[in-house]
């Protein structure tokens, strides 16, 4: 009877123990949540001197680098699993993994020729990471750009999953880079609306538009959007609100004379493609929405790749023919920009859960 007590002494203990981790996660959180304005100028570090621009021909090149955790060895609870438990997935990669991922995205970067390099998921100082400045890393390769950080995710400490307080997220501080060879005269970082409910809100990303405006010798301006929208938004309900508030920015520098490209992962496909073009109702129970046909005039393009897959599923390692892959990671461009090229760029998927595609233009 003694024993019995002493382990439900034991047991009641651990449990009250369990909890208060679980509220005091929750409350340090909430009182060092990230809550950022709508319109934040955001610092432009190692400044060119290349305004106004005379070029009228441009490059781009978008990448969800995966916060170099996620490449083909990988997997990710949160892609078929829930907030308890990590269900024998991965949570953080193993740091070799890391450094493995990241010499790949290193070789490709500086194999590369563009103007402008637009990346997602970009760590700062993050657990999951093995805290490598990831955009320090890549300005090395470009030394005669400017870049700039939109942080849409910083977060001390992601408890998550909640059951294995010994195998979290931990500390995350990530966002959008972007590497420009010529200056902005404007860079802002835009909030984007829309937030899951407490306390999950206070766990996930503040998403949010990296704004970079260029200023042309024909007295217009070039407006270049970095982007990365909702992911894990049952019915598109996050996404359906930040694309409105997308929708207004575009068409609003559109109507002022300017030339506009947006490009990144928008964590959807876009108007009228079949999200299982790839892997044809083998859809592993995934389904990716698209954005409206209607969501902008008929005059504006959608430049993507129809023939290489820009995104895989993770909650498995990657199998080629077996994990199902989509197509997320496009660009858009006003209808005074004429598209030269679009090409998406298959890594077969080794390096991040991502692949870029590449974007050659000429502004009319």
């Amino acid at each position: 009877m003694k024993l019995f007590k002493q382990l439900l002494l034991l047991l009641l203990s651990l449990i009250l123990l369990f909890l208060l981790y679980v509220v005091l996660s929750i409350g340090y959180a909430t009182a060092t949540d990230f809550q950022p304005e709508e319109r934040i100028t955001l610092e432009t570090v190692n400044p060119v001197t290349t305004s106004p621009i005379s070029d009228s021909t441009f490059s781009f090149l978008i990448w969800n680098i995966g916060y170099g955790g996620l490449g083909a060895k990988s997997s990710f609870f949160f892609d078929k699993g829930g907030m308890l438990t990590s269900g024998g997935k991965m949570v953080c990669p193993p740091d070799a993994y890391v450094q493995e991922y990241m010499q790949q995205q290193d070789q490709f970067l500086q194999s590369q020729t563009a103007d402008f390099y637009l990346l997602q998921e970009v760590d700062l100082s993050s657990k999951r990471s093995c805290y490598i400045n990831q955009l320090e890393r890549f300005a090395a390769f470009w030394p005669d750009y400017e870049r700039t950080f939109a942080v849409n995710y910083n977060v001390a400490h992601v408890p998550v999953p909640v059951l294995e307080p010994f195998n979290t997220i931990g500390k995350t501080h990530s966002g959008l880079a972007t590497y420009s060879r010529y200056h902005a005269a404007e860079t802002t970082r835009l909030q984007l609306p829309g937030a899951f409910d407490w306390p999950t809100r206070i766990f996930q990303l503040d998403r949010c538009i990296g704004l970079h405006r260029y200023d042309l010798e024909n007295g217009k301006d070039l407006v270049v959007l970095n982007i990365h929208n909702s992911a894990y938004d049952k019915g598109g309900f996050l996404k359906r609100q930040q694309m409105e508030y997308f929708q207004d920015v575009v068409l609003e520098e559109y109507e002022k004379g300017n030339y506009v490209i947006a490009g990144g992962d928008w964590n959807q496909c876009p108007p009228n493609f079949q999200f299982d073009k790839f892997m044809p109702g083998d859809t592993k129970g995934f389904i990716q929405y698209n954005i409206a046909p209607d969501f902008l005039p008929t005059d504006w393009t959608w430049a993507f790749d129809a023939s290489v897959p820009t995104n895989r599923k993770v909650p498995t390692v990657y199998k080629k023919g077996e994990s199902f892959i989509t197509l997320i990671d496009f660009f858009v461009v006003s209808p005074n920009i004429e598209v030269r090229e679009v090409r998406g760029i298959d890594l077969d998927f080794q390096a991040s859960d991502h692949q870029p595609v590449y974007l050659e233009v000429e502004l009319e």
